[in-house]
């Protein structure tokens, strides 16, 4: 059974830094799209960025666009997110899954525990 563990979440102020992690388990992530995703309260999960497991290739929502880097690390088996310049509105509880190419659509309708991200001064 896939599993992914989200961490590395946090209480940042306005300008911050922080660098989420993606371990996946049960499953080698190499060849598969994997994107990360955040849910606010009261608002719907939404997608934040992706990354390609057959070249790498890249994509963001616009408001993360310049600010965010997805990556990964194959050997790891772990997709991280950096997030820089981090407004109070990027605070969500931050979600990752395996997705179909080029998009935010889920391959299993399963999440994990996802890692909180709090931006507040």
């Amino acid at each position: 059974q896939v599993h992914f563990v989200e961490s590395g979440g946090g209480l940042v102020q306005p300008g911050g830094s922080l660098r989420l992690s993606c371990a996946a388990s049960g499953f080698t992530l190499d060849y598969y799209t994997i994107a990360w995703f955040r849910q606010a309260p009261g608002k719907e999960r939404e997608g934040v960025s992706g990354i390609s497991g057959r070249d790498g290739s890249t994509y963001y929502a616009d408001s993360v666009k310049g600010r965010f880097t997805i990556s990964r690390d194959n050997a790891k088996n772990t997709v991280y997110l950096q997030m820089n310049s981090l407004k109070p509105e990027d605070t969500a509880v931050y979600y990752c899954a395996q997705v179909y190419s080029g998009s935010y659509h889920p391959v299993y309708d399963y999440w994990g525990q996802g890692t909180q991200v709090t931006v507040s001064s």
